[in-house]
């Protein structure tokens, strides 16, 4: 009975988070320096925790159920997903470069980093 109640209480925060992320990413999907995919993996884990009934609705949409499922399954992120990425994550560097040039040289490793981690990953099968 004790384990139930930490599950529970937490329900609602993952719930949250996962429909947040879901709004983001649609929204990613029409506003073209929003990225989608990285708030659609984050829904695609909060959302078992929050609703599974959300969280089966993402498996088997049309759209969004293919990618998310060859993430799971064999760490892959399509070419195009590797293209805009990098792409956005060049766009965000020059937005910060053009704001505040000690933020951009600190965020330079960072985006680097997230841009080698999503091109090294395999193409799905």
């Amino acid at each position: 009975m004790s384990d139930a109640v930490p599950v529970a209480r937490w329900r609602l925060p993952y719930l949250c988070l996962a429909c947040s992320c879901v709004a983001a990413g649609a929204a990613g999907l029409v506003l073209p320096l929003l990225p989608t995919t990285p708030f659609l993996l984050l829904a695609a884990w909060a959302a078992p925790k929050g609703s599974p009934r959300l969280a089966e609705w993402l498996q088997r949409h049309p759209l969004l159920g293919p990618p998310l499922h060859a993430w799971r399954s064999q760490g892959a992120v399509p070419a195009r997903a590797k293209r805009l990425a990098c792409v956005l994550l060049a766009a965000s560097w020059g937005m910060l470069l053009a704001t505040n040039h000690w933020l951009a040289l600190g965020a330079t490793p960072l985006l680097i980093a997230v841009a080698i981690f999503v091109c090294t990953r395999p193409l799905p099968k």
